[in-house]
């Protein structure tokens, strides 16, 4: 999926940029309103921030609407109900706060997609992590050659977290996204499952806590020689 950043913060626009090359998107980078109202129907997603340089954001999204029906998604540190209500009647399809975690930009990028019968960007069929391998395609996992048997919740969850390696999942993300997005239930489950996943991966380290925000998984993980059963907790079952 061709996806135009429109950000003319040179930090920002990096990190965008190869944020979603990660994730398997072909991002192009314009940094001004002009630039983007030229551009924007030759790409299947527009990422518009507000505060451009020569046009203000709400005036680029009208003229791009005005001539193509590319989805639209605002990023912009603008949190006012006023500016999102304003910005939608404009014509934008979703309004996203700055600061945003990258995981929420691509969950709105694909929910945006869904809803106007585009293909969002495949997600690569096998992850690596060092000597952790994940095949989405078989939903198979082996650590360093050996095959680990997980449940389908357990797999759900660390291909979840192998998506982006060393990047912080927040928990109620992994709760919408990977159980269900009106999820109810007890956020302990959450934790029963990651306690699971890391006694079958051999050792806690794969998956690192990060107190009052949530997971990741450890690119490379110093593994202990302690007992990776003891240390990793109680096991859990597939059952949200």
């Amino acid at each position: 999926m061709r996806v135009l950043v429109v950000e003319d913060d040179p930090s920002i626009a990096r990190a965008l940029v190869s944020g979603l090359g990660r994730h398997g998107f072909e991002p192009t980078l314009v940094t001004t309103g002009a630039a983007a109202v030229d551009q924007a129907a030759d790409h299947d997603l527009v990422v518009l921030d507000l505060g451009l340089p020569d046009l203000d954001g709400t005036e680029v999204c009208r003229r791009i609407r005005a001539t193509s029906e590319v989805p639209i998604i605002v990023a912009s540190a603008r949190s006012e109900e006023i500016d999102r209500v304003v910005l939608l009647e404009s014509g934008a399809d979703d309004y996203v706060v700055k600061p945003f975690g990258l995981r929420e930009l691509v969950a709105r990028i694909r929910a945006v997609t869904r809803r106007g019968g585009t293909s969002a960007a495949p997600q690569p069929e096998v992850s690596t992590v060092g000597d952790l391998s994940i095949d989405e395609r078989r939903r198979s996992v082996s650590v360093g050659g050996e095959e680990v048997r997980l449940t389908a919740r357990e797999f759900d969850l660390l291909a979840y977290l192998a998506r982006d390696p060393g990047t912080v999942a927040r928990r109620s993300d992994i709760l919408h996204d990977v159980w269900d997005p009106h999820w109810f239930g007890s956020a302990k489950t959450l934790d029963v499952h990651v306690a699971s996943v890391r006694r079958k991966l051999g050792h806690p380290e794969w998956i690192e806590a990060v107190r009052g925000v949530g997971f990741r998984l450890v690119e490379h993980p110093v593994l202990g020689s302690g007992d990776p059963a003891e240390e990793a907790g109680p096991a859990g079952s597939d059952r949200p």
